[in-house]
């Protein structure tokens, strides 16, 4: 057998021929062993009849179970309990065959120890057939590659299925050496050949053999713990794999493209949020949505995690064109069962969004829309007022003269202590928002947190794009931190603020520990296999426009109340006078008409007064 006949995909013919001189040689082989290898002549004399019966019960049946169609190098546990179980019932023909030759001759055609030794030899010789070439071809896939040594963390369904993937790739010669895993029933045992061990010895497993890759298929894993483990594979410059829970297997079964390695989001991740689903459905289920800013980041799964509470409709509006047209095709494979209507529009459109209402009357709004990138809005503070507090005006102004339930908007926590004209111009907004709610009618409700992980223009996606470049990776200051929060986590609070809101309230979310920019970007530097000063370099480009060295989610005078959710608080903010923000609000946007940045800025810090910009042209302002 060359390397080019592995390289292909045997005929089925040639496969079900060499399974045919298999039953063959095992019914000679068979005879021998019955008769210490001198066969009567008495017994040979049936041979002319029995042989070709005994080839055409296994062949028929070889045929009807189509034990040959399957790829011989890609052979499973399944293939062979279909040979087994084929062989078995080809066994119990050859027994009917012995009953029916006694009762019409007195004579068993096939003597019941060649039975049982003809099954027992075709078995194991099919099986060694198929396991044989399966090992040659590993062996010739990659020749001259060098092993990789893997350790598997888990040895569940996960665990085997992950083996078998990598036993198939052709690229790599995997090598698993142990399996990990905390169930003290499985250790000390072995699985295809390797051992299980306790989670204690993964340690020295890894400081004694040069292990390439521990791959993680146990679910669910702890976060703190999986950082554990990510810190010590880093140590002995081990990478890590992980693979996907079975729910999300293509059709079933796992694919090696499928085994990803670990990223820096997995390591961000928090233990899962708990949520009220009872109150959530009640608010949202049968009930008509409306989300503004639907194809961003947190749009996009707010309308994901809407979704899946059955409202009778969806509106989902945004302006930027492809990713609305992205969204559709994501919902349209996706919720079949909700109607969602997608609209392309500009929420500061004040005609286009009242048709909108009119046409849809919606029950509940979900407020996203909005600039967000702090230089870019501190370059253009109009177009930041004009988005950000206009916009949100005309949807507020809507939600409340069509009798909309509830107003959930969207903030952030640059707009506490702002230093930026993005942050001012949302905490403008919420200052509206709140406003509003005096008027009691619409329950208005702001929730406000942090930077969420893998959002559009965000800095991990930035870092691991310079990073596949080859650096440098780009850090503004070396001192700065920021909260983070995965997208999911941040939209199942929202929805659940939404569902606790009664309108008025500032809900804040807790964001977890800060991380310092630097250490998140020599983390994504670990987690890709190279080494920071030596295969990437990490340069510092200063403070941006606008930008803070830290994050708050509090004024200075806030403080907050409690809610019945341990990661959801309440900021008790002052209130504010509905006719005073009108006419201060009306005041700025019509300063949005004048190309006067300068104009525009010194009246949100008068509607704003702890606004101090930082590293701006606009710090000239805040002298006396």
């Amino acid at each position: 057998m060359n390397i080019l006949s592995l390289r292909r995909n045997t005929p089925r013919g040639i496969i079900w021929l060499i399974d045919m001189l298999i039953v063959l040689g095992s019914v000679i082989l068979a005879y021998l062993l019955r008769f210490n290898f001198d066969i009567p002549p008495s017994e040979i004399k049936p041979f002319p009849v029995l042989i070709p019966w005994i080839l055409a019960v296994r062949g028929i049946s070889f045929l009807i179970s189509r034990t040959h169609a399957g790829l011989i190098r890609y052979t499973s546990t399944a293939d062979g309990q279909r040979v087994l179980l084929t062989l078995l019932i080809g066994s119990l023909v050859f027994g009917l065959t012995n009953i029916f030759t006694w009762l019409t001759m007195h004579w068993f055609m096939i003597p019941t120890t060649i039975i049982m030794l003809e099954f027992l030899i075709t078995t194991l010789g099919m099986i060694l057939f198929r396991t044989t070439v399966k090992i040659a071809w590993l062996e010739f896939q990659n020749p001259g590659g060098q092993r990789v040594d893997v350790i598997i963390y888990g040895a569940g369904e996960e665990g085997i299925n992950a083996k078998h993937v990598m036993d198939r790739d052709a690229a790599t010669r995997y090598k698993v050496i142990a399996f990990i895993d905390e169930d003290k029933g499985k250790q000390h045992k072995k699985l295809e050949g390797a051992d299980i061990y306790p989670p204690s010895r993964l340690a020295s497993l890894l400081r004694d053999r040069t292990i390439a890759q521990l791959v993680l298929a146990y679910h669910p894993v702890d976060p703190a713990y999986k950082q554990e483990l990510v810190d010590l594979c880093l140590k002995y410059d081990t990478k890590v794999l992980a693979v996907p829970p079975a729910i999300q297997w293509v059709n079933g079964q796992l694919s090696f493209s499928q085994i990803r390695q670990v990223n820096i989001e997995d390591l961000l991740e928090r233990d899962v949020i708990e949520l009220d689903t009872d109150d959530i459905r009640q608010y949202l289920h049968n009930k008509v949505v409306m989300i503004t800013g639907a194809a961003g980041s947190i749009g996009s799964e707010i309308v994901r995690q809407v979704a899946g509470f059955l409202p009778a409709r969806m509106i989902l509006i945004d302006y930027a064109e492809t990713p609305i047209h992205s969204l559709e095709l994501d919902c349209k494979a996706s919720y079949k069962n909700v109607a969602i209507d997608f609209i392309l529009g500009n929420v500061c459109n004040v005609l286009r969004m009242k048709s909108l209402f009119e046409q849809y009357k919606p029950e509940i709004i979900f407020h996203a829309a909005a600039y967000k990138h702090v230089p870019v809005q501190e370059a253009h503070p109009g177009e930041a007022i004009f988005t950000n507090v206009h916009g949100t005006r005309v949807m507020a102004d809507l939600a409340m003269e069509f009798g909309v339930k509830k107003f959930i908007m969207i903030s952030t926590d640059k707009a506490v202590n702002p230093t930026s004209v993005m942050g001012a111009s949302k905490r403008i907004a919420e200052i509206y928002c709140q406003a509003m709610n005096s008027l009691h009618q619409t329950s208005f409700i702001t929730t406000r947190f942090g930077n969420v992980l893998g959002s559009n223009g965000s800095v991990i996606p930035l870092f691991r794009q310079q990073i596949e470049k080859g650096g440098p990776v780009t850090v503004t200051h070396p001192e700065v931190i920021r909260y983070f929060m995965t997208i999911p986590e941040a939209c199942r609070l929202v929805l659940e603020a939404g569902a606790m809101g009664k309108g008025g309230e500032i809900f804040i979310f807790d964001m977890g520990k800060p991380v310092r920019i630097v250490d998140l970007a020599k983390r994504m530097i670990q987690l890709s296999g190279l080494e920071e000063g030596k295969d990437i370099q990490i340069e510092y480009t200063g403070l941006r426009p606008g930008e803070k060295l830290y994050e708050e989610l509090l004024n200075l005078q806030e403080n907050t109340m409690p809610t019945h959710h341990p990661l959801i608080m309440i900021a008790k903010v002052r209130e504010y006078d509905i006719e005073q923000v009108r006419e201060d609000i009306d005041g700025l946007v019509e300063l949005t008409t004048r190309p006067n940045d300068m104009e525009i800025v010194r009246r949100m810090k008068f509607i704003v007064p702890e606004y101090k910009s930082q590293n701006s042209v606009y710090e000239a302002l805040d002298k006396p």
